[in-house]
This record gives structure tokens, sequence and C-alpha cells, in this order.
């Protein structure tokens, strides 16, 4: 397998997004894998770590990470290994769940946050509610939006699985398509464009094939049970604990009242079901997104 990497002139004035790029070695030591990510904001400010799903990168978070550093917090958004300006691998059998968390915890290592308070959506909330339950010691708190950790042990909905079934045969995969069909919201043909500035061929889109297959869908996922012994560490997790899901998402659609009723720190949270906004609600309604989530990060100690 070869690493692949996205010019850097492809991510030159996008509309929203002129952040300082960064850059971490996640790799094994003996051969450098480059993870980019955005980290803006006072060094001494609390910390939001925001996670981004598939296909999607940082850039989902453009306008949520102004307006959380302007509310006094310092923001770390990480592109996902194979997304975004990271490094890419040009073969679909490089991209494990595992090998995602792995990853992201040598990130984690190198940058050290501590007393983390954690955006998660898609799989950033596969990933992150991982190390939340790995690590919790390291987060203050969550939103969880439009995300889940399943365990395979109940079918997935059609729906799914015919977004299984696209990612492994569409013989071009639009990315801004995608995106565009997931949100309420009409996006400029800029933002379309922004979201596929990472991928200028179909070699540089492995990871984003690849994570629909992932998802733990049977009981005898490789990841299954190591799913279930996260939800056990999840459901002591006694700090607050918010679910901000959209009301216009099927996939997701009811984890945000699972995560309720599972997770301990859930208990007597405000809960919000954000309307008019789809999938990427970070598109449909960001500004109501980052409002509702500092406002409750704002209720924690710093």
């Amino acid at each position: 397998m070869n690493i692949l990497k996205t010019a850097q002139s492809r991510f030159n004035k996008l509309p929203g997004y002129s952040f300082q790029a960064n850059f971490v070695d996640v790799g094994d030591g003996e051969h450098p894998l480059n993870m980019h990510y955005v980290d803006y904001g006072d060094a001494d400010a609390p910390i939001i770590l925001m996670l981004h799903g598939q296909p999607t990168w940082s850039y989902l978070y453009r306008t949520m990470i102004c307006y959380a550093e302007n509310a006094g917090y310092r923001v770390l958004a990480p592109d996902l290994i194979g997304f975004g300006k990271s490094d890419k691998f040009d073969t679909q059998d490089a991209y494990t769940y595992a090998s995602h968390l792995l990853w992201l915890e040598r990130f984690l290592e190198s940058v050290n946050p501590s007393s983390i308070r954690l955006i998660c959506q898609d799989w950033g909330g596969l990933l992150g509610l991982r190390l939340l339950a790995k690590f919790p010691e390291k987060f203050a708190g969550v939103v969880a939006a439009n995300t889940m950790l399943p365990t395979g042990d109940h079918p997935p909905g059609e729906a799914f699985k015919k977004w299984q079934h696209f990612s492994q045969t569409v013989e071009h995969f639009n990315v801004g398509g995608v995106i565009q069909n997931a949100t309420v919201n009409e996006l400029i043909p800029e933002v379309i464009d922004a979201y596929n500035a990472p991928f200028p061929t179909e070699a540089h889109k492995c990871a984003v094939r690849k994570f629909p297959m992932l998802v733990p869908t049977t009981p005898d996922n490789v990841e299954s049970e190591n799913n279930r012994e996260a939800w056990k560490s999840l459901s002591a997790f006694k700090k607050p604990f918010l679910t901000a899901f959209s009301d216009s998402d099927p996939i997701t659609a009811g984890g945000d009242r699972i995560m309720q009723k599972l997770i301990a720190g859930c208990a007597g949270q405000p809960h919000v079901t954000i309307k008019g906004a789809g999938h990427f609600l970070q598109e449909d309604a960001g500004d109501r997104l980052i409002e509702t989530a500092v406002n409750f990060f704002n209720s924690i100690p710093k």
C-alpha cells in the first residue's frame, strides 16, 4: 500500500476556512503518517475537541470553530487519516476501526489535551465515544450529535444497507454531492468544492468508501464486543453528557434516546432536538449546535 498526500494548493481560498495547518506523526515510528489538525484559540483556554465523521473533514466545523474561539475556548479539530489534509492510503485494506482509534490515540498523546469537552458526530462518535470509554479521566463533558456506538446486536435499517452498497459500487464517489444529499439547506458550489478538495482521485477516497463497511452491523463483527465493553464504561460515565440530534436524519434517529437512557451523565441534562437540520447538522444549523454546546460547556467548571 502507498501513502497519498493531497496537494496543499487544493485547499487555497476555501470559503470560511483559513486556519493554520498543523500536523502530527501518528505512524508506527518507522513509517511517518501525518494527521492534520486545526488548533485555534488561546493555548491556555479550555479545550473543545471536534471530531468529524464520513465523508467530511474539519471543514465541517469551520463556523463552529470560530464561534467557540470567540466564546473563550481553544478548539482542536483533527482530520482523520484518509480525510481532509491528512495522509491517505491507496487501499481500503489499510483502514480498520482499530487503526482509526490508534491514530486518534496517538494524536491525543502528542497534543496531550486535558479536561476535554468533546463534540462528536457520525463516525466522530463511533471513535470519540470509544476514546471516552477508554480514557474517561481525559474528558470533562460531551455533546453527541447524530451519532451512535453500535454493537451489531440490532440489525441496521434499510437506509444504512443501501449506503453500504452505494459506497462499494458507485464508480465515482461524489463526496460533496453526498454531503448535499444529507443536508436540508442548499450548499453553494464553493462549499461543495471544499468538501471535494481532499480527494483529487478515486484512490484518495479509500477511507471514504471503507468507513460504512467498518460499522458493526452483526453481533460477530470484530469490534462488536469492544463496543459492548465500551458501553459498560459509558454507562458509568457521570460527567455531563448532552445529546443534540437533528430532527431530519433517518440514519441516527432515536440514538439520542438510547444514550439518554444508558449513560449516567445524561441524567438531568437539557437535551435538545435541533429542528430543520439533516445528518450534517453542522452545515444546516451549526450556529444553533455550537451555541447549545458552548452554553452547556460553560456550565462545566473550568
